[in-house]
């Protein structure tokens, strides 16, 4: 009898479990072209965000490239923006892996002439009230990057105040703005000693 109940307890679950997955897996692909939707309308904003009077379609003409950036090995996803079919800047897609909670997708704008157009974040999981305001949403602070190079500010400049730098941080939170101000000199100073394209 006690056999019997455990066995029909038992068939009950792995039904139930059987119907579970199969409207997760339903729901997975009901939403997975709104999701990629949503996220190609984060990026075309992010992108908006940083350039402008651009001809091409941006999206359609990214490329890949795999590279060793940040201390890792990442493909990154580079945007031209053309007019008149001559690009005048790049827009680059690629992850800093030591933000205070892990990594940090970034989106970097570059001239040809090598500088910032300006970062903006794609994704992160920085401490909420704190290091999120990296976000535009949050704070204007990501914003100082625009219109910076190597050269401006010189190399030992490129650091937070706290440590002998030019670049605010937060209240209660360095390491984010830290993780921020190295990704953008890394990416500056990668791609002025190698070819974007």
């Amino acid at each position: 009898m006690i056999e019997r109940s455990i066995l029909k307890a038992g068939a009950l679950l792995l039904i139930f479990t059987a119907i579970s997955v199969f409207f997760v897996a339903l729901t997975q692909d009901s939403t997975k072209e709104q999701i990629k939707y949503n996220e190609d309308q984060l990026l075309i904003k992010r992108l908006g965000e940083l350039v402008s009077g651009y001809d091409n379609n941006i999206l359609e003409d990214k490329f890949s490239k795999d590279i060793k950036l940040h201390g890792k090995e990442q493909s990154i996803r580079i945007y031209p923006a053309k007019r008149n079919n001559k690009t005048f800047a790049y827009l680059i897609e690629h992850t800093y892996p030591n933000g205070y909670n892990g990594n940090i997708r970034l989106l970097t704008g570059i001239d040809i002439n090598h500088k910032l157009l300006g970062v903006r974040v794609i994704t992160h999981r920085e401490t909420p009230g704190l290091g999120d305001k990296i976000e535009t949403r949050k704070s204007n602070w990501i914003k100082q990057f625009s219109g910076l190079s190597l050269a401006n500010p010189i190399q030992t400049q490129w650091k937070v105040k706290r440590d002998g730098g030019v670049f605010d941080s937060f209240t209660g939170a360095t390491i984010t703005p830290r993780a921020i101000v190295s990704a953008a000199y890394q990416v500056l100073e990668y791609f002025s000693n190698h070819e974007i394209k």
